[in-house]
């Protein structure tokens, strides 16, 4: 088993994906564009001004405008909209009685995910939690998931990173550890794999088997 195990949080630990495409939509919709819900999947984990940027050509202060737009409905309302995956809580609650250490390393604000952690009296879980500068959307996984085991004093062959998107296994490789992906999340159907993901895990029983 390994000592340091460290969660990516949407589409990983929680399930926040209607609180954001719904705070998506709003801001979008202030710019006269619509889109499907679903459509909107992808701004669930990466960077959200860049996704803008990619998805609908803001350039990045029309990405940061919008972004500040996404935050009037998400803030009060779209953060709320979300629930634990079912099973992870007492997964972790396991992983901890078995002395391994635990952590979030998110591209979420990091006062964000911790306001859900608390609301879910997760917090105590996880021996470190660290996520992203609201101000700073060119911040990468890669650094906050090195920031994380700095702060836990892991190294990369006692780590293993579990994340749902090639964003998550992308990070955690250039950080030299080792990605479970799981397919519960928010990643389209073969992104986990194309991106090289170590491990796949279809069901939170499945991450449970593997860990």
């Amino acid at each position: 088993m390994y000592k340091y195990i460290l969660f990516d949080f949407d589409g990983t630990v929680f399930d926040t994906v209607e609180g954001i495409t719904k705070s998506v939509r709003y801001a979008l919709n202030k710019r006269n564009i619509d889109a499907p819900l679903e459509s909107l999947r992808c701004f669930a984990g990466p960077p959200l001004g860049l996704t803008l940027m990619e998805k609908f050509g803001f350039d990045e202060e029309e990405a940061a405008r919008a972004v500040a737009d996404y935050r009037e409905r998400y803030l009060p309302i779209g953060l709320y909209e979300c629930s634990v995956f079912a099973g992870i809580k007492e997964l972790l609650a396991e992983l901890r009685a078995e002395g391994v250490k635990l952590g979030i390393a998110t591209l979420k604000p990091l006062h964000m995910a911790r306001t859900l952690l608390e609301k879910e009296d997760m917090l105590q879980l996880f021996d470190v939690s660290c996520g992203a500068d609201p101000n700073n959307m060119h911040q990468t996984k890669a650094q906050i998931l090195s920031s994380a085991m700095e702060e836990l004093g892991a190294d990369a062959e006692s780590t293993i990173y579990v994340g749902d998107t090639k964003f998550d296994v992308h990070g955690a490789h250039e950080c030299g550890v080792k990605c479970i992906g799981v397919k519960y999340g928010y990643a389209a159907d073969g992104e986990l794999a194309e991106a090289g993901a170590d491990y796949l895990a279809e069901t939170v029983e499945e991450l449970r088997n593997l860990l």
